[in-house]
């Protein structure tokens, strides 16, 4: 015979799961919903801990309270598959429908509004980085979901740089960064509102006097600015007579980066590269430092190199590579150092990193103790670029 009670039990779980999976929405909700979509929207945002809708057309801002009469994610999924289903005029069946879209190419340029349309995080980040985005719809985009994140994606973009609207996400980023914690987002936000004339001249003297305190600043000044940093350094001892012998070198790559390594704005990149390698805080700090600077000294960089050189395998190559510089040696033989210093700083790549990183997660002092067979050849380099005759 069947026990009463929990058989009660089993049929009122029953009873309660078939009602929280199949109760169509409210009503009143429905109706009031239908009637926001009806309208010309151009984003929608969904407050799920607060069950509030949110739309952004031309004329402002409108909401609808959402009167749940079933769990709250099974009642959001509902209310997102009647957005989808309006904007897809069909049955879509959430969270499917994201899929679909991008299965048929609708995350292509002339798709991005509808996808703000969905009050979907997922589809306003994919707005944020489409290279298709416009100042209009990064605004709808900043509507949806203002965070540093959406702002430095949206500032990867040209179209935004040009603008006003890139302005304003310049200004937002500069005010929340004393708040970022990561130092991959502080150098990123930094190299970002250098572009252009995203900021005046006033907020980056202002943002350069805050490198004082962290050496990721300085990393995203020496990205974006390597040749305008704000920063007095005289230039090398033997400019002058380098930049006069070598003259009628300037299309020889080679002479035209020891002409301007040697000058003002050269000596204060290799200044800022110096302080930061003397003290970076972690590997990823490291890592982008180095990406930098090799991009600075990438039309010297030798075909002879690969990804796998050691920092000795590094030193033996520049080394190589520099009797190759004969035009160069003929006109300033007492160039070579100099030379062979510059062959080393290009060829900084994550392999010269990897037998350090790959055996330790360390940071701080610590780590900087176990770099020191990397970082003291390299600032040995630097040395003979910045303190040594060439001449």
């Amino acid at each position: 015979m069947i026990d009463a009670i929990p058989f009660v039990h089993c049929i009122l779980h029953l009873y309660n799961y078939y009602i929280s999976e199949f109760m169509t929405l409210s009503s009143e909700d429905n109706l009031r919903l239908n009637v926001l979509l009806a309208n010309t929207l151009q984003s929608i945002r969904i407050d799920e801990s607060k069950m509030i809708i949110y739309g952004l057309s031309e004329k402002g801002e409108a909401k609808i309270h959402l009167h749940p009469n079933c769990r709250h994610e099974k009642y959001l999924r509902q209310i997102r598959e009647v957005i989808a289903s309006y904007l897809r005029n069909s049955s879509g069946v959430y969270p499917v429908y994201l899929r679909k879209w991008g299965e048929m190419g609708e995350t292509q340029d002339e798709n991005l509004a509808q996808w703000l349309m969905l009050g979907e995080d997922e589809a306003v980040v994919a707005v944020a980085n489409a290279s298709g985005l416009t100042p209009e719809l990064a605004r709808r985009v900043w509507w949806s979901m203002p965070n540093s994140d959406n702002a430095r994606s949206m500032l990867k973009n040209p179209n935004l740089i040009a603008s006003e609207f890139g302005k304003e996400l310049a200004q937002y980023i500069i005010e929340y960064l004393p708040f970022e914690e990561e130092q991959v987002n502080i150098i990123e936000s930094v190299r970002l509102v250098l572009q252009a004339d995203l900021i005046s001249e006033e907020a980056c003297q202002k943002l350069w006097n805050r490198t004082r305190n962290t050496n990721s600043y300085l990393i995203g000044f020496l990205s974006t600015r390597p040749n305008n940093l704000p920063i007095q350094t005289n230039e090398h001892i033997d400019f002058k007579d380098i930049n006069l012998k070598l003259a009628s070198l300037k299309e020889n790559h080679l002479a035209a980066q020891l002409i301007k390594i040697t000058s003002a704005t050269g000596q204060s990149f290799l200044h800022v590269f110096k302080q930061i390698l003397h003290k970076p805080s972690n590997q990823e700090v490291v890592n982008i430092l180095f990406d930098v600077v090799t991009n600075y000294f990438s039309k010297i960089y030798p075909s002879e190199y690969h990804d796998d050189m050691t920092i000795k395998e590094l030193l033996e190559r520049a080394e190589k590579t520099c009797d190759s510089a004969q035009e160069i040696l003929t006109l300033l033989p007492e160039s070579r150092k100099a030379i062979t210093a510059m062959l080393v700083l290009s060829g900084l790549n994550y392999s010269i990193l990897r037998p350090i990183f790959s055996k330790t997660t360390a940071i701080g002092s610590l780590m900087r103790k176990k770099l020191l067979p990397v970082t003291e050849p390299i600032l040995e380099q630097i040395n003979i670029l910045q303190n040594e005759r060439i001449l």
